[in-house]
Formats: structure tokens, C-alpha cells, sequence
């Protein structure tokens, strides 16, 4: 039996062309007609599939966002009420997107505010609440933390994970995984 990947669409491949633009060279330095020449399409051609860059750069975002809450619920659920377990599922996962993801993660990290406000409102919500699922779990793992107190270090494990933009590659990304996992548990649990 073959089992096939899904085709991507048009879409979708326009979509990842454009994150890329925007992670390289910033929001404000990537235009429709860039987007258009890099995807081999004519600029007004990309209008069928989105509004225009704002349109691009929310529809880029906000499935992330909801990806992200979504998959930690997933991991955490799956392990029963282990929270160490679960502490260790959110790692492995959260490293897993970041190391995939570099241009998305640059992306968020700096043009999230060139969204319209409900846009954005929308995506720091889904944030917020995929914190809470770390903040729970963590201050279950470390119950002399307070919940702002545990909210603090799953920020400051975010920052060490969603490093890999800035990162080279000279060190080989299995590796670099097992280095991300073990300094973001290391500063989580203390």
C-alpha cells in the first residue's frame, strides 16, 4: 500500500513563499509584486487568494497560533495527568515546530504588530491561552511556583526554543534539538 502525501495548494505554497519574503527582508520590504515574481504568478494573479499582505501575513500567523494551543492540549491530554511527562511532551513539541518553523517564528517575533487589531488580538489570545496550558503544568511540576511565577519561565523557555532562527547550521539539527530540549527542561525545573 502507498500512502501519498497531500498535495498542497496554490494557496499554501503562496502562502509559504510569502512567509519567507517576510522573514528575509521584513514586512514593509516584501511588495505583492515580490510575492508574485518569487511564486512565478503576476501580482494581481495573488489577489484570488488573499486581499493583499495583511491578509497573507494573518493567514501565515494565526494557524501557528491555533496549531500551537492546540497541540499542547493534545500532548498534555495524552499523558494522563503525568505532569512531568507532559512537561517533557510540551518541550519535545514546542522544539519540534521551532526547529521546522525558523522563518514563521521571525515572522511573529517581528511583524505580528503590523497586523490590523483584531487580527492580532485574535493570535495573542490563542498565545495566552497555549501559556496557561504550560503554566498549569508546570506549576503542578513545581508547586512552590505561583502561576505568574511559572508564567515568567515558560516565556523565558519559549525564548530559548524559538532561538532557532538565529541559529546556524553548523551544528546538525538532531543534535541542536537534543541541546534545545535539554537547556529549556534544565532552566524549567531549575
Amino acid at each position: 500500500m502507498t500512502v501519498t502525501a497531500k498535495r498542497r495548494s496554490r494557496r499554501e505554497e503562496i502562502l509559504e513563499i510569502a512567509v519567507g519574503l517576510f522573514a528575509s527582508r521584513g514586512y514593509h520590504g516584501v511588495s505583492m509584486d515580490d510575492i508574485g515574481t518569487a511564486a512565478g504568478v503576476t501580482g494581481p494573479a495573488l489577489y484570488h487568494h488573499f486581499a493583499g499582505k495583511e491578509a497573507m501575513l494573518a493567514a501565515a500567523l494565526k494557524p501557528v497560533s491555533e496549531g500551537l494551543l492546540n497541540g499542547g492540549k493534545a500532548r498534555v491530554e495524552a499523558c494522563d495527568g503525568d505532569s512531568r511527562k507532559a512537561l517533557a511532551e510540551l518541550v519535545d513539541f514546542h522544539v519540534d515546530f521551532a526547529l521546522a518553523n525558523p522563518a514563521v517564528i521571525a515572522l511573529h517575533l517581528h511583524e505580528l504588530d503590523r497586523l490590523p487589531e483584531e487580527p492580532r488580538r485574535e493570535i495573542r489570545r490563542l498565545q495566552r491561552r497555549y501559556v496557561e496550558e504550560w503554566v498549569q503544568v508546570l506549576t503542578v511540576v513545581r508547586s512552590e511556583l505561583s502561576a505568574a511565577e511559572a508564567r515568567v519561565l515558560a516565556h523565558a523557555a519559549f525564548g530559548l526554543m524559538n532561538s532557532t532562527p538565529f541559529l546556524g547550521g553548523e551544528v546538525e539539527r538532531t543534535q541542536r534539538a537534543k541541546l534545545l530540549r535539554h537547556a529549556t527542561l534544565s532552566a524549567l525545573l531549575g
